[in-house]
């Protein structure tokens, strides 16, 4: 099967298995399981393997004779609207079923699942000729919101997979100021585009969850040229201002990308047009974009400059939005080539004052799933910045310094850091996570030692559902901290680049010199925390080793539950 011939490359499999789609009855089973239908990898073959009751399929099979029919009943991963259906017969040659139909049903949350004779249930698609070992896609007119799907099988035989494909009812909290994943399947993201999806297709990028194994995230193929890149792009649930993005490589330990970046537009194509930098090649999903035009000015704006990724962890980077958007769209780009596990995009929804936007077309409903619990997007009062506190990893911390920790899985550990065995094998050590530096003048006579900081846990405001920490004044010298930013052209903090981090209690930082930052603040604690830091300095109280401002603006660091 070519990807020409599947005419449902940018609908959402609302069957699949990862999407938490489910058997809930079945007629007979007699020689392989149902639950083999929903599974998102390609049927495999088992030919010349045997159990106790025969033959081994990985698909879902009856036994023969059926004097009526077959039938399994599926509860879909989430409430949608369908368009079509994949009835996948490979590898069953012989024994195929050799008909087969489809029926739909609502049933509200709470009541009991249907049983097979439900007066309710509505067919969707009358019985249609299967063939041997072979794909058999079905398009039928959008149907109205179903959340369960009854196949039948005439009379009896082989399914290897059933894909139900279709349109999310999307979930999205009731207040424009909440932030949530705009990009998430259940917001009724939608993945319309990839460059290259060799080993894993792009929807899988939105899936919930983190996944077990590399099998359902993003991969291309191996690139050879120089210079070369992926990307995919992702039509959000509906238009929103963003805030933040998490690019999740986990499992990704020897393949991940080297860096990313991500843009940003508001269109009313379900695929926006294509930049002269990112033309459809031969590989591309849809198939047919690769003939698509592209044009110099194509509208999207950068929300996040190239950035270095790492293996097997979540990335979590706050995106330049100020003054922007809101948005309809998200292009992920990826150097050179690699995989992404999941991508999350968090932001507000657009509230009803907000002109001129392509507002998608989903049910809204409310719902916590795929909210941050606590977190509002920033209110409009110049006085009063708002920054968004965000798990550190080294990637994102990168332009302010090191953090220094060591890995649970020495494959997640940067490439750069070197790992050995030490103590005899009971130990792993990591060289080197960060060299010292001092640009002190040798006539200062400032030295490198370690000092102990005793801090006080910081006062966490509640502010109705959101807890905050004011910020007041920025420092610059060798300590911990949480809040920082580059210097500015005034040689004050640049408030453009200000990020907060939550550090864990197993990871320690060191920042380059000249990065403002807050002092040191310990959250979550009842009593003081002694921290060590290895420091630079005269040590007489000098200015020169501590350089303190108090900030002529409001700033609140909102920290994520």
């Amino acid at each position: 099967m070519t990807d020409s011939q599947n005419p449902f490359t940018t609908e959402i499999e609302l069957s699949s298995a990862d999407l938490g789609g489910s058997i809930v009855s079945i007629s007979d089973e007699f020689f392989a399981e149902a639950f083999h239908l929903l599974l998102p990898q390609p049927a495999k073959s088992l030919k010349g393997q045997f159990g106790p009751n025969g033959a081994l399929y990985d698909g879902w099979e009856t036994r023969r004779h059926n004097p009526d029919y077959d039938w399994a009943i599926i509860k879909l991963g989430t409430t949608g609207t369908i368009k079509g259906f994949d009835i996948d017969t490979s590898h069953f040659n012989g024994n195929e079923a050799p008909e087969a139909s489809v029926q739909v049903l609502h049933i509200a949350n709470g009541q009991e699942s249907p049983k097979a004779n439900d007066t309710r249930w509505t067919e969707v698609l009358s019985r249609v000729r299967l063939g041997p070992s072979a794909r058999h896609f079905f398009t039928i007119p959008e149907t109205r919101a179903v959340n369960y799907v009854k196949l039948n099988s005439y009379p009896d035989g082989g399914i290897a997979r059933f894909r139900v494909y279709g349109n999310v009812a999307s979930v999205h909290p009731k207040s424009p100021s909440d932030l949530f994943d705009l990009a998430h399947v259940f917001a009724g993201g939608r993945v319309v585009f990839t460059s290259d999806q060799h080993f894993g297709v792009g929807p899988n990028l939105i899936l919930p969850g983190r996944g077990e194994d590399m099998s359902n995230g993003w991969e291309t193929k191996r690139s050879r040229q120089p210079g070369h890149k992926d990307w995919a792009i992702i039509k959000l649930g509906l238009a929103g201002h963003l805030s933040h993005v998490v690019v999740d490589t986990a499992h990704f330990k020897g393949n991940f990308p080297q860096y990313c970046e991500l843009h940003a537009i508001n269109s009313d194509s379900d695929i926006p047009p294509h930049s002269e930098s990112h033309t459809p090649p031969s590989t591309c999903h849809p198939s047919s974009e690769k003939e698509a035009p592209t044009i110099k000015e194509d509208g999207w704006t950068l929300m996040l400059p190239q950035v270095p990724l790492g293996p097997h962890r979540e990335h979590h980077f706050q995106l330049d939005s100020t003054g922007k958007g809101p948005f309809t769209h998200v292009r992920l780009t990826i150097f050179p080539d690699g995989g992404v596990k999941r991508v999350r995009v968090f932001g507000s929804k657009v509230s009803a004052s907000d002109d001129h936007v392509a507002i998608h077309s989903y049910e809204a409903a409310s719902s916590g799933d795929i909210t941050l619990s606590g977190v509002t997007a920033q209110e409009i009062d110049p006085s009063r910045r708002r920054v968004l506190a965000l798990p550190l990893t080294p990637e994102a911390f990168a332009p302010f310094g090191q953090v220094i920790q060591s890995y649970p899985d020495t494959a997640s550990a940067p490439r750069s850091v070197k790992i050995t065995q030490a103590n005899f094998g009971t130990a792993v050590k990591y060289h080197k996570l960060s060299l010292l530096e001092s640009s002190y003048p040798d006539a200062l006579g400032a030295t490198t030692g370690i000092s102990v900081y005793r801090c006080q846990p910081a006062e966490v405001v509640k502010n109705g559902t959101k807890r905050e920490v004011p910020l007041n004044a920025l420092e610059r010298h060798p300590i911990y901290l949480v809040v920082v930013a580059k210097n500015g052209p005034d040689d004050r903090p640049d408030v453009d680049s200000l990020r907060a981090f939550i550090a864990r209690t197993n990871q320690g930082i060191v920042y380059n010199q000249g990065v403002w930052h807050q002092p040191m603040t310990v959250l979550n604690r009842i009593h003081p925390m002694d921290l060590a830091c290895v420091e630079t300095q005269i040590g007489n109280g000098d200015g020169v080793d501590c350089e303190v401002i108090e900030l002529s603006f409001g700033v609140v660091i909102q920290i994520v539950d």
